[in-house]
């Protein structure tokens, strides 16, 4: 599985030109212990990344190729799925039958055939495939990645609100049938594609929730929670799409058991993240921003306790800690690298 003997994977990306498929390409790029070998998207011509990329040139200029999924096998012993819902569960099949480690930023391995068919309109055609996938939150799941050799990367929405609301819920803090999270995405949590309601003048100068709570990442959110909390949690659910290119902030309220303080709680939060490598618990009093962490693989939280509430705000970069950047996380993990190679 290494190159030269140097400790160094051979990767490809299925997907390259796609945003998260790009943010990969760019992670992969200066990381000591990966070596890009193969790129493929579907493109009207073959040619290298960097002319599709400039900001790769001088960096990986190899050729992204039409799709072909077992040229793909011969030439990367780790593949990265940045391709769309309902496309990687016909294509991881074909990697993990030749012994390749899949790391798939799609939904299609996030959930039971059954709530994938609900959520996504379509009967899955792998099912037999969902029980060996692992789901990649590092911060609760780390010790079935480090085994896994297919990992369902988590979606953006799930990643900022579990983050947000896994403390409360460990310690047992907040009442469960009482949890309510607002999410505010950017437009890229959308992916690159031509569609009306992502054009440049719908989302300018505008702001609209959508799919409330009826949101595909709903059933996933609930799920994490759940596995959590140790039993079946619900709740509220509200994305709304917001004005910027990348991001998400998260506001998520839960009604507290007992009597607390601010300063209580972020000292439970604190604990809880303490060794932690990409999550930031603020300071009493401090807020987080998006601007503090988009382009990054951050995720800072901030808190208040104000009658008999606990809110939480949690903002994470949806290109990287929501999809590309956690996802190198997870190969860091499971390839035994240090977890942040790349990533700061």
């Amino acid at each position: 599985m290494t190159d030269k003997g140097a400790n160094v994977v051979k990767v490809g990306v299925i997907g390259a030109t796609g945003y998260t498929g790009e943010e990969i390409i760019k992670i992969l790029a200066r990381h000591k212990n990966a070596k890009i070998t193969l790129l493929q998207a579907i493109v009207e011509k073959e040619e290298p990344i960097s002319s599709i990329f400039p900001s790769t040139l001088g960096k990986i200029d190899i050729v992204c190729q039409k799709p072909d999924w077992r040229q793909a096998a011969a030439f990367a012993d780790v593949l990265f799925l940045a391709l769309p819902h309902k496309i990687s569960m016909a294509v991881a099949p074909v990697f993990l039958k030749k012994g390749k480690i899949v790391i798939d930023l799609s939904a299609d391995y996030r959930l039971s055939a059954a709530e994938y068919e609900k959520w996504y309109g379509e009967k899955h055609r792998d099912a037999g495939n969902i029980n060996r996938a692992v789901y990649g939150l590092p911060e609760f799941f780390r010790k079935d990645i480090k085994k896994a050799r297919l990992l369902a990367n988590p979606g953006c929405y799930p990643t900022g609100a579990t983050l947000a609301v896994a403390p409360a819920v460990k310690n047992d803090i907040v009442n469960l049938s009482t949890i309510i999270i607002d999410s505010k995405s950017g437009a890229t949590g959308a992916g690159r594609k031509a569609h009306i309601a992502l054009s440049f003048s719908e989302i300018n100068e505008n702001v609209k929730a959508y799919k409330i709570n009826e949101h595909q990442h709903k059933p996933e959110i609930s799920m994490v929670i759940s596995r959590l909390a140790g039993c079946a949690v619900p709740c509220v659910f509200v994305p709304h799409l917001i004005p910027v290119n990348r991001g998400i902030l998260t506001t998520v309220y839960m009604d507290l058991k007992d009597k607390t303080t601010t300063q209580e709680v972020t000292a439970l939060y604190k604990d809880f993240y303490r060794n932690e490598p990409f999550v930031n618990v603020m300071n009493e009093g401090v807020l987080p921003a998006l601007r503090d962490v988009q382009h990054t693989n951050f995720c800072n939280i901030g808190l208040k306790v104000t009658n008999g509430k606990l809110i939480v705000i949690s903002t994470i970069d949806n290109l990287l800690k929501g999809a590309a950047g956690q996802a190198v996380q997870n190969m860091n993990i499971m390839c035994g690298f240090d977890e942040t190679e790349g990533l700061l």
